[in-house]
């Protein structure tokens, strides 16, 4: 591995962790100058936001070309979506305590986000993700945007969504201009972070003799979630506990919506999807999804126990990966993984389940 490729891969991760959060300042501001409820924009701008990094690399990967375009982006969205929740959401509960889960998650946010997950895996079926797939999700996205808009007029969504208020308010007292220079200068940043992202994640898989759709798994996928890791926790950390869990979900949703819709709906090519994908790592990033109801739902917390729990797995699905790409006998065939991870995290889930249906149990 060439030190050139280091080099642009610490600058490609610096920049769009730095363009994701000026992005998301001015946006922030921007949005409520026109009157927008914090409601609306922690649904809508600040989740973009944090997923702008993962759609920067993955619509660069795309228009890039060559024999493995779109390998990186399909890797960095499912890859993505598992790091938000084992690795942020892990991290978050077991170093900043116990997180809140606020009641619009689990009621909206979370069934949501497994059933779009069901929905890409099975528009992958074919080996491809198109551009009429592309522009389903896509509009999937716009249906979900306006829903919020409108339920948020009407007064329908529930209680526990305006974590923005006491940052917004002080904000506003900046000009028009300067939340525009943070959206201009984010943009560009991230334009910038995502060209060395995937120009270093490229020579990488290159040197190491590994695919793209392992480096974008891998160090791809962590590098452009490491906005969600850091708001998650640092947000633990300073008690807003809430603001952790609704930062990785709604991540997720617009990684899958947005992210991966806009991707396939401007890919000269469809998406290719292997095979490895369809078998193991789609159904480990629904199987994370369907985790998060049941462990969520009961007392409406992410214990600290959990949360080491969830790191632990991410742990032992990276330990797979690496595995894998050396030839391994451990991910042989889908039996094995299975065996690996996924009966694992189902055993614990339900034991969780169980053990919180008790009536002594406590809350």
């Amino acid at each position: 591995m060439s030190a050139l490729s280091i080099v642009l891969l610490v600058v490609g991760i610096m920049a769009l962790v730095v363009g994701a959060e000026w992005l998301v300042r001015g946006s922030a501001r921007l949005a409520a100058r026109t009157g927008l409820s914090t409601v609306v924009i922690g649904l809508t701008v600040v989740a973009f936001g944090t997923s702008a990094p993962e759609l920067a690399v993955s619509v660069g990967d795309v228009i890039r070309g060559g024999d493995e375009a779109g390998a990186i982006a399909l890797g960095n969205v499912v890859g993505s979506n598992i790091a938000n929740v084992l690795l942020a959401l892990g991290l978050a509960a077991a170093i900043g305590g116990a997180l809140v889960v606020a009641p619009r998650i689990i009621r909206i946010d979370v069934p949501i986000m497994i059933g779009v997950s069901v929905l890409v895996l099975f528009m992958a079926l074919d080996e491809r993700i198109g551009r009429v797939e592309g522009l389903i999700l896509v509009g999937a996205l716009v249906v979900y945007l306006a829903w919020t808009v409108i339920a948020a007029k009407r007064g329908d969504l529930p209680a526990g969504t305006d974590e923005l208020g006491d940052v917004l308010a002080p904000e506003q007292q900046r000009s028009v201009w300067s939340d525009l220079g943070f959206v201009a200068a984010g943009l560009v940043m991230l334009v910038v972070g995502s060209q060395a992202l995937v120009k270093a994640a490229s020579d990488m898989a290159a040197d190491l003799g590994v695919s793209d759709l392992v480096i974008g798994l891998t160090v791809v996928a962590i590098g452009t979630s490491l906005p969600e890791v850091a708001t998650s926790v640092l947000a633990a950390m300073r008690g807003e506990r809430d603001l952790a869990v609704g930062n990785a979900i709604g991540s997720n949703l617009f990684n899958l919506l947005a992210v991966l819709g806009i991707t396939g709906a401007v890919a000269p090519d469809a998406i290719p999807v292997p095979q490895g994908a369809i078998q193991v790592d789609f159904p480990v990033m629904i199987v994370v999804a369907v985790a998060c109801l049941p462990i969520f739902t009961n007392g409406h917390v992410l214990r600290r126990w959990e949360g080491a729990v969830f790191f632990a797995f991410y742990a032992a699905y990276l330990t797979w990966l690496v595995l894998d790409a050396a030839d391994h006998s451990v991910r042989d065939d889908y039996g094995a993984a299975m065996l690996f991870f996924v009966v694992p995290l189902t055993a614990i889930t339900l034991t969780v389940v169980g053990y919180r249906s008790r009536p002594s149990a406590r809350i």
